[in-house]
């Protein structure tokens, strides 16, 4: 019995230091999820992540790409990442329905290895302008020659579809997975990755001769982070006009009523929360001197006496300057028009009604003095005196009545000595005041 049990034991242990081996043996691979748009905020992860697997002795890692496109300075630096990585860097454009467009051709045409998932696409790779319009003729021919250019490379050094890469850039041609693969833009087709790893084992990669070892292969999954996705909401234009506008009015809501403290807080939150925005995204100083103008004449013209020139100044200054911010930063990152207008009627809506409380008030007769609390409604309290308007007032009402502690009385007038003749809103007992 003893030795059946000795038995079991070794063959346990045997068993264990075998699945450890065979787990050692395994190749590792790093998915990298990268759904969002390519900007500064997520060209930090996925730069990070392929640092990550390089330093970790990954066999390989795989970007799976979903994106709409983004800035052409994080695109270069997320593919300049690609072509430096020490180990097989794969783009695996997934899942089903997703897309490589734009500045996310070029991130897939740099990969040691290029495939897609079913119900994908791969293009339309023309630049265009912040609005999401053409480019001016000189401008538009400089730009797509440099960009076609880098991609025919890209493709080319790849052993891939460079007549291809060039059409995508100027014709903005777009491929279903089915075509890339018929006509050589992409490598391999696969239903999903543990597939893909299984069906690229062995392969060699073009330029770098990299041997793939990916069969079988224990996949890491990672994906943006919370902080990267706060981030990356931050950095919308829209929200960072908002938060702009927000931050001055909260900071010009202390300066005119010291104290109050939490506009002033929040507003230094929001103001330094839209300049994070303005240091991400490529803005137009000309632009941002617009906004500022345009709030500064909002704000002096509360002060000054124009009609209402001034604040028409500032709300044409206000919503040119919005619009401008962001002109040096493709589609999606601008600033939407309706927005801004939006906005620009808001802020005029609200200084017209201000300016005209202001005008009454300026029109009306000052009143001062104690025969202002003439009309007043009051309480009696007792020892001859009333509370009218938060204060103890001498009171004394008419002869022979007494009035009631507590009792409503109206303020009929001021005799000389500040003390008021009332009257009380319901009978009273006859009787002299006590």
């Amino acid at each position: 019995m003893k030795a059946h049990l000795a038995l079991f034991g070794l063959l346990a242990v045997a068993l264990v230091f075998a699945a450890s081996a065979n787990a050692a043996s395994r190749p590792r691979v790093l998915a990298i999820h990268f759904s969002l748009e390519i900007n500064p905020v997520t060209q930090d992860y996925v730069n990070h992540q392929l640092d990550r697997a390089q330093k970790d002795h990954y066999d390989a890692a795989v970007i799976l790409l979903d994106t709409p496109g983004g800035l052409s300075s994080s695109m270069e630096a997320i593919y300049k990442k690609e072509l430096a990585s020490k180990i097989p860097v794969i783009v695996y454009i997934a899942p089903k329905g997703g897309a490589a467009a734009s500045a996310g051709v070029f991130v897939s045409e740099a990969a040691d290895v290029l495939a897609m998932a079913p119900d994908t696409n791969i293009g339309s790779s023309t630049p265009i302008d912040q609005s999401g319009g053409n480019l001016g003729s000189d401008l538009r021919r400089k730009v797509i020659n440099h960009f076609a250019a880098k991609l025919r490379a890209l493709a080319a050094d790849h052993g891939r579809n460079a007549a291809w890469a060039d059409k995508a850039v100027r014709k903005a041609s777009n491929l279903t997975e089915k075509q890339a693969l018929r006509i050589n833009v992409i490598d391999v087709l696969a239903p999903d990755l543990p597939t893909l790893l299984n069906r690229i084992d062995g392969r060699v990669t073009i330029p770098n001769h990299y041997r793939l070892h990916t069969a079988n292969a224990q996949i890491t999954y990672v994906g943006p982070s919370f902080f990267t996705r706060f981030l990356n909401v931050l950095i919308d234009p829209n929200l960072i006009t908002l938060l702009f506008l927000a931050g001055i009015a909260g900071i010009a809501y202390e300066v005119f009523h010291p104290g109050v403290v939490l506009p002033g807080a929040l507003g230094g939150v929001a103001l330094v929360t839209a300049l994070f925005g303005f240091s991400v995204l490529p803005i137009s100083w000309a632009g941002l001197a617009l906004l500022i103008l345009g709030i500064a004449l909002l704000v002096i013209d509360a002060h000054v006496t124009s009609h209402g020139a001034l604040t028409v100044s500032g709300l044409i200054a206000f919503v040119i300057g919005a619009l401008m911010l962001f002109r040096n930063a493709p589609s999606p990152y601008h600033a939407n028009a309706w927005l801004v207008v939006s906005i620009a009627i808001v802020l005029g809506s609200a200084w017209l009604f201000a300016m005209t409380k202001a005008v009454q008030v300026r029109r009306s007769p000052v009143s001062v003095g104690p025969q202002t609390i003439v009309g007043e409604i009051g309480e009696f309290r007792g020892d001859g005196q009333v509370f009218v308007r938060g204060e103890l007032w001498r009171a004394k009402a008419p002869e022979g009545l007494a009035l009631k502690r507590g009792q409503k009385v109206r303020v009929d007038n001021v005799e000389p000595g500040l003390v008021l003749d009332v009257e009380p809103l319901e009978p009273a007992e006859q009787a002299t005041v006590s």
